[in-house]
């Protein structure tokens, strides 16, 4: 093991900072700071574990389905690029210990398996999330699949061109699930969904989750609910097989998981950095780890505070990471930002279904102690003598009383999925369903009816208010 210590800027001018995860909150952190602080006040050092920098994440299903033609594409900057801006990045290379009392970090080449410690004046944490992999006999066999991150995505691939079959199961119809559905589909397999919850996108309603179920249906997916994965049957040459629940077994030639993720905080939490109840960095709105002055963390390996429940969540997104780097590298350069909280805004689609919500579910609500009602409405995308019309069904929740908006869900065709942006935009201003009904929005009959079918829930909402009062 080869051990070097490296020289941080104690006793000159030069201050150095190191970053852990060379993708969007690492390394925006990085370069923001850079553009803040020239290489004769910041040194910067920069440790990516995996092949890539910089890159979308989000974009990988449809890498994967064909949509995205080249993988190269969902990488905004390459690694030359930051070092051609006096970024020190070092790829495949991961850092195995933090050592806060002297402000160091292990770090081990993962070609040459090399160890040595690296010095900081501050630190950047943002390692991300790790897909969720319970362990069950299969688990780890060939041919299945997480899809976190671009070598992971590039994994499925090869196996997808040297599987012969054309059976996929998907395990889990979350986000990822049901983008990776979407994905196989259009790479003409057979897919089925097993999922443990009653409907798929747990994060909706399971009244609107429904609606998803029954449109996958249409598309030719198998939807298996409320089923649990037991094993991973393997073949004699110990690949996958089969993906096997208490009831019943699916064939696969490939498997992909869409289980979920959790933070990635083994670093932090053997240090001792504190974490929350879901596993991420606490930090404050600086996006500095609590109770430590000199590190910060950001992107998926964070919690967040929700704006609307008051509580801490996670939410692993990239628009949030992005935010995260742009915030510490304007600490970390000397100036001042500061990152307020989320309304946990998300939208998807699976083939030409649009999925979007914001703001608290019905048990979210219940589990912060807020009393509601509920609104749902069936509208259309467009005036309805317009042609291509698509409906859509929006469910809107609203405190008793009050009439604050709590949370809006949306499922329909084109046009559906961004209006959650509309809700999204008055949660963050504390709006009230009443006010919501005066918004001036956009109209012309090929993009709205007169009234928006936001608007439509609204209205209802404020009217149930009234009646409950």
């Amino acid at each position: 093991m080869s051990m070097s210590m490296g020289t941080s800027g104690a006793g000159s001018a030069r201050e150095r900072l190191v970053v852990i995860g060379g993708d969007a909150a690492g390394m925006s952190a990085a370069s923001q700071a850079r553009r803040l602080r020239g290489p004769d006040e910041l040194e910067i050092v920069a440790f990516e574990r995996g092949h890539f920098t910089s890159y979308s994440a989000c974009g990988i299903p449809y890498w994967v389905g064909g949509d995205v033609g080249d993988r190269d594409l969902l990488i905004a900057r390459t690694p030359e690029e930051h070092r051609a801006r006096d970024i020190d990045l070092r790829l495949r290379t991961e850092v195995t210990e933090l050592d806060l009392d002297r402000g160091r970090v292990r770090a081990r080449d993962l070609e040459s398996g090399a160890e040595s410690w690296t010095s900081y004046d501050k630190l950047v944490i943002a390692t991300g999330a790790r897909p969720i992999r319970p362990e069950l006999p299969g688990m780890d066999a060939p041919g299945v699949h997480g899809v976190q991150t671009l070598d992971d995505g590039q994994a499925l691939l090869d196996t997808l061109a040297r599987t012969g079959g054309r059976r996929a199961v998907v395990v889990g119809a979350g986000y990822i699930g049901v983008e990776m559905a979407e994905a196989m589909i259009h790479r003409g397999y057979e897919v089925t969904v097993v999922n443990r919850g009653p409907q798929p996108m747990a994060t909706l309603d399971p009244d609107m989750g429904r609606l998803v179920h029954e449109a996958m249906e249409g598309m030719g997916i198998t939807m298996v609910n409320d089923a649990a994965v037991t094993s991973l049957p393997t073949g004699d040459d110990g690949r996958v097989r089969a993906v096997a629940t208490e009831d019943g077994r699916f064939p696969a030639d490939v498997v992909v998981l869409g289980i979920g993720v959790r933070p990635e905080t083994d670093l932090a939490r053997a240090a001792g950095l504190p974490l929350g109840e879901h596993g991420g960095l606490l930090t404050d709105r600086s996006m500095r780890v609590r109770g430590h002055e000199n590190v910060w963390a950001g992107g998926d390996c964070v919690e967040v505070l929700d704006l609307v429940s008051g509580q801490q969540r996670h939410i692993p997104l990239g628009t949030h990471a992005n935010k995260h780097g742009q915030i510490i590298g304007a600490n970390v350069g000397g100036g001042y930002a500061t990152f307020p909280g989320v309304v946990g805004t998300a939208v998807s689609k699976v083939c030409d279904l649009e999925i979007a919500r914001t703001g608290l579910r019905e048990k979210d609500a219940r589990r912060v102690g807020l009393r509601f009602e509920s609104v749902t409405v069936e509208s259309t995308s467009r005036a309805g003598y317009y042609p291509d019309s698509s409906p859509m069904t929006v469910k809107m929740l609203a405190e008793l009383r009050t009439g604050r908006l709590l949370g809006v869900q949306i499922v329909g065709r084109e046009g559906a999925g961004k209006r959650v942006d509309i809700a999204a935009v008055a949660l963050t201003a504390a709006m009230t369903v009443e006010q919501m009904t005066a918004l001036d929005l956009g109209y012309a009959p090929p993009f709205s009816p007169v009234w928006d079918p936001v608007l439509v829930a609204a209205r209802k909402a404020t009217a149930r208010i009234r009646g409950a009062g």
